[in-house]
């Protein structure tokens, strides 16, 4: 079988869905097949991936996401490899390719969370945009010979969502994997200078909720007279700066830090000398950060919302992400009981040990020549 993966988004340009699909195709080619593999790539990150098995070949798929050449060329390109089966991992599938396919659709945050606060455009762009996305994902759903998910969570809103029956869909859980092993010496004393703090990896979009965490941090400064800081990590952009405004707001300029986009090694620093990793997300499909930050060694707090009781399990210590004073307390009771945070972080090393990118790439595969 000749299978075909979009790897567009291949790397960290994808973020937390390049990662996805970098660590797919790690996994597929370690895995003995009688299949070939074509990954279409765009230029920038052409020189990211390197082929380690001579089933697997790349071809040059330079078309940016949701445009609209890659809605009328990409078809072309998809059509003239010949592929028995192609992988797409993102909702925006051609509406032009016929030939079969499969879909990950990893959540629908963008139709259960429809807000102008979550876009730069403005309103009307933003609405002409969200109905273009229905029609598109919708397309997708409808002509996928099998659609991939990544938790229960994200399968039962797709089947609730789109009418779609249980047979159709297959979940394949992410993992979490070491970021590094080795921290060069004057990074390491840059963040552990920063320490005590609490830590937050990720986008800044409305769902995350950061605006919550943050009024939830300056009610807990009000709890404690230990000196703590918040650390909130992500590249800086329109959604993060107005996240500083209401830091700037409330006076908390000097105790929340904004690192912007950190490296892996950078970031396996600051998970060092974490307290507490937080996630006051409102939706998410997975939710790797916390995931991520188990493997680190560092205790997590958590929204209860969405698929994060299903992924973090009795691993992590939940709070309703809709009340500040709720974070607050969670948090409190966390920070002020050092048994109940040994627990927690001994709770994630045999979580995360449950989840493994080989077990995804075997089911994957599995679901390329059965669908």
């Amino acid at each position: 079988m000749h299978i075909g993966i979009d790897a567009r988004f291949y790397g960290p340009f994808g973020k937390g869905l390049g990662r996805y699909v970098q660590k797919l195709i790690e996994h597929l080619e370690r895995i003995p097949a009688d299949h070939r593999f074509t990954i279409f790539l765009r230029k920038e990150n052409w020189d990211v991936y390197t082929p380690h098995d001579e089933r697997f070949v790349k071809c040059l798929a330079d078309f940016p996401w949701y445009s609209v050449r890659e809605q009328t060329h990409f078809p072309r390109l998809l059509r003239a490899q010949q592929c028995d089966r192609v992988h797409f991992p993102h909702y925006n599938v051609p509406v032009l390719y016929r030939r079969p396919f499969l879909v990950t659709i990893h959540d629908l945050i963008v139709s259960r969370y429809p807000t102008v606060r979550a876009s730069t455009l403005n309103p009307i762009v933003y609405r002409a945009k969200h109905l273009a996305y229905q029609f598109v994902i919708r397309s997708a759903i409808q002509r996928a010979r099998a659609i991939l998910t990544v938790s229960e969570y994200s399968k039962r809103i797709l089947q609730e969502t789109y009418r779609i029956s249980s047979d159709r869909i297959t979940v394949t859980y992410e993992a979490a994997e070491p970021l590094t092993r080795e921290i060069p010496k004057m990074l390491d004393n840059r963040f552990r200078s920063l320490a005590p703090y609490l830590l937050y990896v990720g986008n800044a979009y409305p769902h995350k909720n950061l605006d919550g965490l943050v009024r939830a941090f300056a009610l807990l400064r009000t709890k404690t007279a230990q000196p703590i800081r918040l650390v909130l990590v992500g590249k800086i952009d329109y959604f993060y700066e107005r996240v500083r405004a209401l830091v700037n707001d409330l006076s908390l300029s000097d105790v929340v830090i904004f690192p912007g986009y950190v490296t892996d090694e950078e970031l396996a620093s600051l998970y060092r000398y974490a307290l507490l990793y937080v996630f006051p997300s409102f939706e998410e499909g997975f939710g790797l950060p916390p995931l991520e930050a188990m493997q680190a060694g560092v205790p997590v707090a958590s929204s209860d919302r969405s698929c994060l009781p299903e992924v973090l399990g009795d691993a992590a210590a939940y709070f309703d992400p809709g009340s500040p004073e709720t974070i607050a307390h969670a948090l409190h009771e966390v920070l002020t009981n050092d048994a109940r945070r040994a627990d927690l972080l001994q709770r994630g090393y045999k979580r995360v040990a449950r989840f493994r990118w080989d077990d995804l790439a075997r089911k994957t595969l599995a679901v390329y020549t059965e669908s």
